[in-house]
């Protein structure tokens, strides 16, 4: 599918062709990319047919095998993401001179922080809104090293993400603090004891621990539990505690549903918890861009 001319110069349809193998990409297949995308999976197909032909080369495999990126797939998808977001930052600095609120604010916010009562993202995110209908607003749930790599790649604008070992490249804006307790579900044999378990007791049954960096004091915590399983993210380790066969800390405002449902139930809660600080995260050095600094003024605001 080479072509006999290089591509002379990129057009708007270009770019829109990009975005989408962009998003194909990230979804990893074309029927995941079509309810991403809006469109139906054979448009998808008919557009990526286009951008292949338009670049002279084929940029994924797909078929029964399932879905990949070619050679020249991921070196398209580098080139194209630094493409973009050249784009994005020329609107950005033209939106700065005219002093107009519009243009894409990209964030990633660590799973499951929807349930948090401190409503601070959402209360910023409203008055951003509120300010201009001008505003495309893209949140991409995570963990905290994607965030960080979005971050310092030029992905994303901002995010929110527990802080445990601060970068240097990165500024750091305090939040609020969120509370973990141990907990274990209806299924486990601890959650109709009479008693609170003592230390033996917990270090003898099967615990999760978290795959992602964590602050001192929940390591030290972790380290006093028989810890047999590890999740990626919270919701993981929500999955592995339902079963029954394995006790792990959570959000206590992310385990709040089963524990009103009688699903779940913390274990010693007036001793074995732990606090961390979540931070509004972004790149030091960063292009002045008004949507950002109007959207962290935002969380900032009073109440």
């Amino acid at each position: 599918m080479r072509s006999k001319t290089p591509l002379s110069q990129v057009t708007d349809f270009d770019l829109r062709l990009l975005r989408l193998f962009k998003v194909v990409a990230e979804c990893g297949s074309f029927s995941a990319a079509e309810s991403a995308l809006g469109v139906t999976r054979s448009a998808v197909s008919l557009q990526m047919s286009d951008l292949e032909k338009r670049l002279g080369m084929r940029l994924c495999q797909r078929g029964r095998a399932g879905f990949a990126l070619t050679d020249e797939g991921r070196e398209v998808l580098r080139a194209g993401e630094v493409l973009l977001s050249a784009v994005e930052n020329f609107r950005t600095e033209i939106n700065q001179i005219n002093r107009q609120l519009r243009g894409e604010l990209n964030i990633g916010i660590v799973n499951n922080l929807v349930t948090q009562p401190h409503m601070e993202i959402t209360r910023a995110l409203k008055a951003l809104r509120g300010r201009s209908d001008e505003i495309r607003v893209n949140i991409s749930m995570s963990t905290p090293g994607e965030i960080e790599r979005g971050l310092f790649d030029g992905r994303l604008h901002v995010g929110a993400i527990p802080l445990t070992t601060p970068l240097s490249g990165l500024d750091y804006r305090l939040l609020y603090e969120e509370r973990s307790s141990l907990y274990c579900s209806r299924e486990h044999p601890l959650f109709h004891a009479d008693t609170e378990p003592d230390d033996d007791t917990l270090g003898s049954v099967d615990a999760v621990v978290p795959g992602y960096p964590m602050t001192a004091q929940a390591m030290g915590l972790h380290r006093q539990l028989n810890c047999t399983a590890t999740a990626s993210d919270r919701e993981g380790i929500a999955f592995l505690i339902l079963t029954g066969s394995y006790i792990g800390y959570l959000p206590d405002h992310y385990a709040a549903n089963w524990v009103a449902k009688g699903q779940m139930k913390p274990l010693c809660p007036e001793r074995l918890f732990f606090d961390a600080p979540l931070a509004m995260v972004t790149r030091k050095g960063r292009r002045p861009n008004l949507l950002l600094e109007s959207f962290l003024d935002s969380l900032q605001a009073p109440r």
